[in-house]
């Protein structure tokens, strides 16, 4: 029997009508489908792709605990891999649903690396959560020859602190409870009125706000945007 064909589907930031043609397609002829959850949650990836799901299809479910340590979600993630494994033995193709691209910040790449060597494994790319946020803030982020730094929000306050110093444009993300930090390091550094909140980019909860007036409490799913200089793409 052939094996199967694991495909790593990128689903966009949230918006169902970001779900790229070959996403959708892949997704709606699936009979077998895989997807993380967080500490026993609803699966985001799964909420932004439902419509798209066959009523037929069996869903393969991966809790991932949110803890500091890496161990329990490692062992979640190989656990699902194996669960995975089984279908594509069979000889069933398996699409694993991961909000915003695969390979940037996404649990599919824990899925990549321990199926890739034994499997076919075909990576789908889609829409991330720093182009959806830059549109829907009207912020462009770079151009030319600028150059665009990525920090995750839990970051030492030194390293941040150097970071944002060096950067040109930066894209700061997985906010959440860091925000009271991340505002700080970014007034302090006299930044703060060219920084932008946004959280929930292309939901109905979308909030877009200058970061001196984000809310105290963060979602995970929100960003910090920040450019120096004025109009540098004009």
């Amino acid at each position: 029997m052939s094996k199967g064909t694991l495909y790593g589907v990128g689903v966009g930031p949230g918006a169902p009508d970001l779900i790229t043609l070959r996403a959708a397609r892949l997704i709606e002829n699936a009979t077998v489908v895989a997807y993380p959850t967080l500490a026993g949650g609803d699966s985001f990836a799964r909420a932004i792709a439902a419509d798209l799901i066959r009523p037929d299809a069996r869903e393969i479910v991966m809790d991932v605990p949110m803890t500091v340590e890496r161990a329990p979600a490692q062992a979640a993630y190989d656990t699902g891999a194996d669960t995975i494994a089984a279908a594509l033995l069979n000889g069933d193709d398996v699409v694993c649903l991961c909000e915003g691209d695969p390979f940037f910040y996404g649990s599919f790449m824990y899925l990549f690396a321990r199926l890739n060597g034994d499997f076919n494994v075909e990576v789908v790319p889609g829409v991330t959560s720093i182009t959806a946020c830059a549109a829907t803030a009207g912020m462009p982020l770079v151009a030319r020859n600028e150059r665009l730094t990525v920090l995750p929000g839990p970051l030492p306050e030194a390293e941040l602190r150097a970071r944002i110093e060096g950067a040109e444009s930066v894209a700061i993300m997985k906010v959440g409870r860091h925000l009271p930090k991340l505002r700080a390091v970014i007034e302090d550094l006299g930044l703060l009125e060219q920084a932008v909140y946004v959280e929930r980019a292309t939901l109905a909860a979308e909030v877009v706000l200058p970061l001196a007036q984000a809310p105290e409490k963060a979602p995970y799913f929100s960003m910090i945007l920040l450019t120096k200089g004025a109009d540098p793409w004009l």
